[in-house]
């Protein structure tokens, strides 16, 4: 099976350029919203031609994904007839698949979520029940949303890493060795006959944040540059560098929890010893969040100083649980840290307050590459 859902990119020969222009397009009424926009703005955005934009625009409605909105007043001439996103002709399911907890989202292409569900899940329990209770919870979802499997697209899965993003298959996953070299793609695929996506659960938020519909702070959006941190049952990283998902050349970029911050500390999962991870969930159990949020302070100054990046933003159930304490104690962290170095502190925000950030991320990795992103 053929599950990596790519889209075309330009240069590769006509058919793909031809869904390269195609997906600009419906990006862009996309981000339009409800207001839409006419053939003319979208021939100026693109670069393309008018005449190609209207082929494009009339593929787009002929599939339903694409309406009038109306029109818009003209300068000279007849009125510009306005084109808009028709968010519910297609749906994509979003899996996180936690270490105790599943969460299934079924969102439209607008990103906005139709229905979700959240149940106990033993990510440790082995593949056999692990997969029976992600089929059984994506039958729920569907039937609760209502409309079946019309215009369903396929499910993008977020998992804890490390894991190949390229080939569906998860590795050495910290704590849980029995999962390394299981194709976990191809086994839900097949089970749940759609097309899957795999992502590393970071990797699946950051995206999400991209794009702009995972939740984050009122009036704010993701700089061109930043870094999710997610402190949960684990802590790891989302890169988005330059406006697109850092993944690395083994798709194992973002194994932020991993860095050794005290030599011969005490052991962590991953096998080494002064993992920040374990630092700072001894930190979690042991009620000390002040402690805790200067530990992914550490951290998150280290990706700083690194990548140069522009925000750090803040997830995962455990910074959810109490944000002030995280966003304060990281944001004091990074402020002193830019102190010493003669520069200014990047701000930070605490994200996912209003939905799961993780897994409306992971339906994004079905959903944008038809918006040529991702």
């Amino acid at each position: 099976m053929n599950s990596g859902l790519n889209s075309g990119v330009p240069g590769a020969n006509l058919s793909a350029l031809r869904g390269h222009n195609a997906a600009l397009v419906l990006g862009l009424l996309r981000d339009a919203g409800e207001g839409g926009v006419s053939r003319l703005e979208l021939a100026a955005q693109t670069g393309l031609t008018p005449q190609a934009v209207s082929k494009i625009t009339a593929r787009l409605r002929a599939d339903g994904l694409a309406a009038e909105a109306g029109h818009r007043a003209s300068t000279g001439g007849k009125p510009r007839t306005v084109l808009r996103l028709v968010p519910g002709a297609r749906r994509a399911i979003g899996l996180h698949l936690d270490r105790d907890e599943l969460t299934a989202v079924l969102v439209d292409l607008a990103g906005t979520t139709l229905g979700r569900r959240t149940v106990p899940f033993d990510f440790g329990a082995g593949a056999a029940k692990a997969l029976a209770v992600a089929g059984r919870e994506v039958e729920a979802l569907l039937a609760e949303a209502g409309g079946g499997r019309d215009g369903l697209l396929g499910a993008g899965v977020a998992a804890p890493g490390p894991l190949d993003h390229g080939s569906g298959v998860l590795r050495r996953v910290t704590g849980l060795p029995r999962w390394d070299g299981f194709p976990l793609r191809d086994a839900l695929g097949e089970l749940l006959g759609l097309p899957v996506v795999l992502d590393k659960d970071t990797n699946a938020a950051a995206l999400g944040l991209t794009v702009g519909r995972a939740r984050r702070p009122a009036g704010s959006s993701p700089a061109g540059s930043f870094a999710y941190l997610h402190l949960g049952t684990g802590l790891g990283a989302g890169l988005v560098l330059g406006g697109a998902v850092h993944r690395g050349a083994r798709t194992d970029a973002g194994e932020f929890g991993h860095q050794v911050i005290q030599l011969d500390g005490p052991p962590c999962g991953c096998g080494n010893r002064g993992c920040l991870e374990a630092l700072c969930l001894a930190a979690v159990a042991d009620g000390d969040p002040a402690r805790a949020a200067r530990l992914l302070g550490v951290g998150a100054a280290n990706l700083v100083r690194l990548l140069d990046i522009d925000r750090v933003l803040l997830g995962g159930r455990v910074v959810l649980a109490a944000p002030e304490p995280y966003a304060r104690g990281v944001a004091a962290t990074l402020a002193a840290d830019a102190a010493r170095a003669g520069g200014r502190a990047v701000p930070v925000d605490v994200v996912g307050q209003g939905g799961p950030v993780v897994a409306e991320g992971a339906a994004q990795l079905v959903l944008a590459p038809l918006f040529a992103v991702g």
